[in-house]
């Protein structure tokens, strides 16, 4: 498996690139999974449902099947947050792995720009940003040695993201 991280402050369009960029690598059969990290306190249960009553309860870990998908819910309960490299080895092989957030982790990563919301760049201070997919050119130093792509130009994010991205094993 190779993967590569898409990084970029909060409104740049790391879920929205993501979504897009999917399809496109799967039309030219490039088999994707994913890895986001979320900030917040976030739930993938609802309050009401038979899975989360388990967990309510106290379960450690509660799968839910069905003949469309299956999905594992681990609790914490105040362990350690998971590792992206812990998360990695969890994964079945694919591919391609496309990693949003983690961005402090020391993976290849592709920083998502969006000038209108007045944040500076990420890549100055991040030997690991690779490439950069935004709306304006980073022009100038330091920016200049980075590969661009416009966000709206998915192929090129794809052909970015296929050439840059590195072995698990490397990340």
């Amino acid at each position: 498996m190779r993967l590569i991280g898409f990084a970029g402050w909060s409104g740049a369009g790391k879920t929205t690139l993501l979504e897009r960029l999917i399809p496109e690598l799967g039309r030219r059969g490039v088999a994707v999974s994913t890895i986001k990290h979320a900030h917040h306190d976030f739930d993938v249960d609802r309050p009401g449902k038979d899975s989360h009553r388990h967990r309510e309860a106290g379960a450690r870990q509660v799968l839910v099947a069905s003949a469309n998908r299956w999905a594992l819910m681990t609790e914490l309960r105040g362990a350690p947050e998971p590792t992206l490299a812990g998360l990695l080895a969890r994964l079945s092989p694919v591919d391609l792995v496309l990693v949003e957030g983690f961005k402090r982790d020391r993976h290849p990563k592709i920083e998502v720009h969006r000038a209108a919301n007045g944040k500076p760049w990420l890549h100055p201070e991040d030997p690991r940003i690779v490439a950069v997919a935004s709306d304006v050119p980073p022009g100038g130093a330091p920016h200049a040695a980075l590969p661009w792509a416009s966000l709206d130009d998915i192929p090129a994010v794809a052909d970015l993201a296929l050439r840059l991205a590195a072995p698990v094993e490397a990340a």
